[in-house]
């Protein structure tokens, strides 16, 4: 099974390269595509972005709890970019499966647009709010070589949870 690299690795402080129809359409990549699927629920995590896992592509997939009421199936997102669509931002706490045992406060766009190639290579738009919005947006970071902490205020860690 694959293994979410952690801090400090220059693979996560770097931005991902764009692939093609044809790349996203390879055995190995839709290998990769099922792989990081299963580790991003092993791991209860909403989201995964290829740097995460040592791939230095711009990919991305996001759980379907992110959106459960509009998402039928799990996001996959290649060479994805996305604009606000309102000006307004809201704070919340995040965590990264990256940057284990820690957790800030970040501030993103509520309303996004996202344009992507889904897993058959074929051109996708959407609009995103709230959770969803968030996570494409976290995850996007990181396809920018972005870690949450360099936005995060309020920063914290926490330390392994000790049994009574």
């Amino acid at each position: 099974m694959l293994q979410i690299i952690t801090i400090p690795n220059e693979i996560l402080l770097k931005r991902s390269k764009e692939v093609g129809r044809e790349f996203v359409l390879l055995k190995k990549t839709q290998k990769l595509i099922e792989e990081m699927l299963v580790v991003m629920k092993t791991a209860d995590g909403v989201g995964l972005a290829a740097p995460q896992i040592n791939e230095s592509i711009r990919l991305c997939v996001i759980n379907q709890t992110a959106d459960s009421v509009n998402l039928k199936n799990d996001l996959v997102l290649f060479n994805p970019v996305w604009k606000k669509t309102s000006i307004k931002k809201d704070v919340m706490e995040e965590g990264c499966l990256s940057v284990p045992k820690t957790y800030g406060k970040v501030k993103r766009y509520v309303k996004i647009k996202v344009d992507a190639l889904n897993e058959k290579g074929e051109p996708m738009s959407f609009l995103a709010s709230d959770l969803l919005a968030r996570v494409i947006q976290h995850e996007v970071d990181h396809l920018d070589g972005i870690l949450f902490t360099d936005k995060a205020k309020d920063i914290y860690q926490i330390d392994q949870l000790s049994s009574p």
